[in-house]
C-alpha cells in the first residue's frame, strides 16, 4: 500500500506516520507537509532512513504542489491530516490561513483524488464540528453540525466537500472525527504541553474562564489505531466518531499535571474566557466499536503519565520548538539535497 499522507510533520500526523511504519512492513508513506510553525520534521527524523518513508516540501493549497505530487506517484490511500488546528489563532489572528488550508486544500486533494482514481480517501476531521454540549449525553455521527470558531467552521467545510465527492462524484470517501488528542510531539501552544512547559519553568498556567470547560482525552496512538482501522475497514461515505470516554475539566486536569510534577497549584492563574468557548465536548464512538472492532486501550492516567515523563526525557525537543529552532532542521537536513 502507499500511502499519500498530509502534515505528517505535524502532532497527530508524525505519531500516525511512525505507528504505521512499526506496524506494517508493505506500506509506503509519502509526507507531503508545508512546514507551517507547527511542522517540525524533528518529529520523524528516526524515519529519515527508512525507504518506505518519503518526505515532500508542499502545500496542499497550492495546486502546483499537489499536481506535481500526484503527476510523480501513484496512491493506494489518501489521508488529510493538514490543517490549521489551533482556536486561538482562528480567533485573533484572522480565518484567512484557515479557510486556505481547511477548504481550499481540502478540495485540491479531493480534486486530485478523483482525477487519479485513488481507491480511498480520509478526511481527519474533529469533534469541535458538532459545536458545543450540555451537561448530559454525548456527540453521535448523526449530531448536527453546528461549529462555534472559525477554524470548527472550515473543519466542518471540509467535511462537507468530502461528502459532496463521495455522493457527487463517487469518490471512496470517510471522514473521522476525533476528540482531544494528547502525547508525544504535540506542539506547546496546546493545553497538556503549554501547561508542562510553564510548570516546569515555575511560571503562570493561563486557564481560560474558571476552568471547567470538560474535553474526552485521548491518548494519541489510540486514534492513530482507530484511523488505520477506518483505512482499511470502513464503509465509503461514513462519518466515524472516535473518542474515549474519558472526560476530564480541564482545571482537574491541570491538577493532575502539577501534582504529578510536584508542583504548586498556585501558579494556576485564572484568565479571561476566550469568545465562543464551547464548554463540553464527548464522543459516542459506538459505531467505531461495534463496526470495527476498536476500543482505546490506554486509560488517561497511563497516557498523562506517559506523555509528561516523554516531554520530560525529550527537554531539548521542547526547547527546540518554544525557541523556533527547529525551523532550521529542514534547511540542515534537504536542503541541497
Amino acid at each position: 500500500m502507499k500511502v499519500l499522507v498530509t502534515g505528517c510533520a505535524g502532532f497527530i500526523g508524525s505519531n500516525f506516520v511512525r505507528y504505521m511504519l512499526d506496524t506494517y512492513l508493505d506500506v509506503d508513506i509519502v509526507n507531503l507537509d508545508a512546514l507551517t510553525y507547527a511542522g517540525n520534521l524533528e518529529n520523524l527524523a528516526e524515519c529519515e532512513g527508512d525507504e518506505r518513508y518519503t518526505f515532500i516540501k508542499g502545500d496542499i493549497s497550492d495546486l502546483r504542489d499537489i499536481q506535481a505530487v500526484f503527476g510523480d506517484h501513484t496512491f493506494d490511500a489518501v489521508l488529510n491530516f493538514a490543517a490549521e488546528s489551533h482556536v486561538d489563532r482562528s480567533l485573533h489572528v484572522g480565518a484567512d490561513q484557515f479557510i486556505k488550508t481547511n477548504i481550499l486544500g481540502t478540495q485540491y486533494l479531493l480534486d486530485a483524488s478523483r482525477a487519479a482514481r485513488v481507491p480511498r480517501f480520509l478526511q481527519v476531521s474533529t469533534d469541535e464540528v458538532y459545536g458545543s454540549l450540555g451537561e448530559n449525553g454525548r456527540f453521535s455521527e448523526s449530531t448536527p453540525v453546528a461549529p462555534n470558531n472559525p477554524y470548527s467552521a472550515t473543519k466542518a467545510g471540509a467535511d462537507f466537500l468530502v461528502h459532496a465527492a463521495c455522493h457527487s462524484h463517487g469518490l471512496d470517501a470517510v471522514i473521522t472525527r476525533c476528540s482531544n488528542n494528547y502525547g508525544p510531539y504535540q506542539f506547546p501552544e496546546k493545553l497538556i504541553p503549554l501547561m508542562l512547559a510553564n510548570a516546569l519553568e515555575d511560571k503562570a498556567l493561563p486557564v481560560y474562564g474558571d476552568g471547567m470547560q470538560v474535553r474526552d482525552w485521548i491518548y494519541v496512538l489510540d486514534h492513530c489505531r482507530a484511523i488505520d482501522l477506518v483505512l482499511r475497514k470502513g464503509k465509503a461515505g461514513q462519518v466515524y466518531n472516535i473518542g474515549s470516554m474519558q472526560d476530564m475539566p480541564n482545571l482537574e486536569l491541570i491538577k493532575l499535571l502539577l501534582a504529578y510534577l510536584k508542583k504548586p497549584e498556585s501558579l494556576i492563574t485564572f484568565v479571561q474566557d476566550r469568545p465562543g468557548h464551547d464548554r463540553r465536548y464527548a464522543m459516542d464512538a459506538g459505531l467505531l466499536q461495534t463496526e470495527l472492532g476498536w476500543s482505546p486501550s490506554v486509560t488517561f492516567e497511563q497516557g498523562l503519565r506517559l506523555t509528561i515523563d516523554w516531554y520530560l526525557g525529550h527537554r531539548e525537543w521542547l526547547d527546540h520548538v518554544r525557541s523556533g529552532a527547529y525551523m532550521a532542521y529542514y534547511d540542515t537536513m534537504y536542503t541541497g539535497r
